[in-house]
């Protein structure tokens, strides 16, 4: 909960106060950076929920590496990274024109899929395991 809710923090920061983020790397008063500036407006609002995803998913890939149980998580990630958040932005980006938002959409989607099924494993290992412990 914790980790997830500090990222959540992170991302609420990239939405409430955009300018300030992006003011550290490109010129606001310049007008010739007017584009880029909506452009990375509009990307940071994705980078939040990136962030929440991806707290999740480092969050859960930690309990289970704290389990020994890497194997499968290895599985999980490369299914969502690369089954889903890359063929997912791809297809967005350049199928149905959301450019570089689908590319974020795209990996945001695959980060979520990858901590879902990283918890749902956790949930049923962390079920499962003291029930077999007190069986014998």
């Amino acid at each position: 909960v914790i980790g997830v809710s500090f990222m959540a923090l992170m991302g609420l920061v990239m939405i409430l106060w955009p300018h300030l983020l992006i003011s550290a790397f490109i010129d606001l008063a310049d007008p010739a950076n007017a584009r880029l500036i909506t452009l990375a407006v509009s990307f940071l609002v994705f980078a939040a929920l990136f962030q929440i995803f991806d707290g999740a998913q480092a969050v859960a890939a930690g309990m289970l590496r704290g389990l020994h149980d890497t194997k499968v998580p290895m599985i999980y990630a490369a299914i969502g990274y690369w089954g889903v958040g890359l063929p997912l932005g791809v297809l967005l980006a350049f199928h149905f024109g959301f450019n570089g938002v689908g590319i974020w959409i795209g990996l945001s989607s695959g980060l979520a899929v990858v901590a879902v099924l990283l918890l749902v494993r956790w949930l049923r290992r962390d079920r499962i395991a003291p029930a077999l412990s007190f069986s014998h």
